[in-house]
């Protein structure tokens, strides 16, 4: 090989060199994983002067960040170790770390039989946990939003929205709130990791050419509520169908969902109500009769009240693609 991709031998005396708590500062880890992965795998420091602190020079680092990278993306700590030491390490490989605050640890991941309460410190309960999935919520709880991203993104194009969805994005979005609601910590992880799966599913929902719904499909929140990653991860869904959707986001005022049903002329109209309090049928009283009449779909578990004639329910996401698909694909 050329020179711009030699492997790099352990730097010298000279070369930059970091403590234990440096290195997992800046990866994002907890010094006891370090010392695991020495001790386990041989992926410590390179040279080590008798009497003197052991330090990591910036060719372990690369080494490290290999590690970290598989390890997030659900690769097994003994294959990703292997990968590790392996990978031939190029120079511009040494300036990519990433830099995390000092008190910022990665937390472990704890698979949850059904039923067992939500753990607490730094443990993410998951049900059915899968590789895929303890990459997500660690790479959450190190505040690592490309990482967050780059692992749903890589799973919608294995898998497709829907089940990337169902089985990686809502178990562990579910996790991180149980977290949040037995130790009151984590909000920032939660927010972190939504607005990335959001990041996620709008580069997945494609820019259509030829739409195969001639008529738009509107996709918005009830009056009172803010949860709109489902209206995303509708889209995104539709997307796949070749349908084309307009998401009007969160707390949408009925006088503006009335508008804009008279403006659009849609095929179909998508509420999403997630809790009781925002989920009243009242506020579909004042909805436009407009002709031809769209499909009005109700999803989420908090609709209360009698539903107005010709208005379908449904609890999960491919079910309401099938319901819109096949209302407004010609």
């Amino acid at each position: 090989m050329g020179s711009s991709s030699r492997r790099l031998q352990p730097a010298p005396s000279s070369a930059p060199a970091l403590t234990v708590a440096a290195v997992a500062r800046r990866l994002g880890i907890a010094p006891a994983t370090l010392r695991t992965w020495d001790r386990r795998y041989g992926l410590g420091p390179g040279a080590h002067t008798a009497g003197a602190h052991r330090r990591y020079s910036p060719v372990d680092l690369a080494r490290l960040e290999v590690m970290r990278r598989l390890t997030l993306e659900g690769v097994s700590p003994g294959d990703a170790a292997r990968a590790a030491l392996a990978a031939e390490i190029e120079e511009p490989r040494l300036a990519t770390v990433t830099e995390f605050p000092a008190a910022q640890v990665v937390a472990e991941v704890e698979p949850q039989p059904s039923g067992r309460p939500a753990g607490g410190g730094r443990v993410v309960p998951l049900t059915d946990s899968t590789p895929a999935g303890r990459g997500l919520a660690r790479a959450a709880l190190a505040l690592d939003a490309q990482a967050c991203t780059d692992i749903v993104r890589d799973q919608i194009a294995q898998r497709g929205v829907t089940a990337t969805w169902d089985q990686l994005c809502v178990p562990v979005l579910v996790g991180i709130g149980q977290r949040w609601a037995a130790t009151g910590q984590g909000v920032e992880v939660e927010h972190l990791l939504s607005d990335a799966v959001l990041a996620a599913l709008r580069l997945s929902t494609a820019r259509i050419r030829e739409p195969a719904n001639p008529r738009p499909v509107l996709l918005a929140c009830a009056e009172e509520e803010q949860h709109v990653l489902p209206l995303h991860a509708l889209a995104a869904a539709l997307s796949e169908r070749r349908v084309a959707t307009r998401v009007l986001g969160a707390r949408v005022p009925r006088d503006a969902l009335a508008s804009a049903i008279r403006r659009s002329g849609p095929a179909a109209v998508f509420l999403w109500a997630a809790l009781p309090r925002t989920g009243s049928t009242d506020q579909l009283a004042g909805l436009p009769a407009v002709r031809p009449a769209p499909l009005l779909v109700l999803g989420g578990p908090g609709w209360q009240g009698g539903l107005p004639a010709g208005t379908v329910t449904t609890q999960s996401l491919a079910e309401a693609v099938e319901q819109i698909a096949a209302a407004s694909v010609v």
